[in-house]
């Protein structure tokens, strides 16, 4: 496997990561710190399942491979159900101010990283497994500091701001329905 298709699953990878990012960022509570927070869960969890499913590839790869898309995709459209429910009611605390909302959603958009640790990753060395993961997970991050990057440019649009945990939570589900169909 060479490091050009490397680089292309990491992008194919992140991608998830980067619509959850948009639309986190979208929320005018998420301060700054919260969105360090998001990128540095989604990176290490990216790298983390990556690294495991690779590892874990050789023994797992026929018995767990088509479930994990349809567990992230259903905890990230819950998500994305409970932001459109928030925006529908007084503001009292938002929901991705939580502290485990970084690891829940950490997790539900990396586990396509243990799918492709599973069946991708499971023949490099160990050095090399390292390094492409690794690689992995810092791509997702930086991925993810220019989708917060982006929403920032977005918070300008009246229209976008004030409808911001509806878009959200669209996007979320859509994001879920996809990770559960296809």
């Amino acid at each position: 496997m060479t490091l050009y298709t490397i680089l292309i699953i990491a992008l194919a990878l992140s991608l998830d990561a980067f619509g959850v990012a948009l639309s986190i960022g979208l929320n005018c509570e998420v301060k700054t710190t919260n969105k360090a927070y998001f990128c540095l869960s989604f990176g290490f969890f990216q790298f983390l399942f990556a690294f495991v499913g690779a590892f874990a590839g050789v023994i797992f790869n026929t018995y767990i491979a088509s479930i994990p898309s349809l567990i992230g995709g259903i905890v990230i459209a819950i998500v994305g159900a409970l932001m459109i429910k928030e925006g529908m009611e007084e503001k009292e605390e938002c929901i991705l101010l939580k502290p485990q909302m970084y690891a829940v959603l950490g997790i539900s958009v990396s586990i396509d990283a243990l799918v492709v640790g599973f069946t991708a990753l499971n023949t490099l060395s160990s050095n090399l497994m390292l390094s492409y993961t690794i690689l992995i997970g810092v791509i997702t991050f930086i991925l993810c500091i220019m989708a917060f990057i982006l929403s920032k440019f977005l918070h300008k649009i009246q229209f976008i701001c004030k409808y911001a945990d509806y878009i959200g939570g669209v996007i979320l589900m859509f994001f879920g329905l996809k990770m559960i169909f296809l």
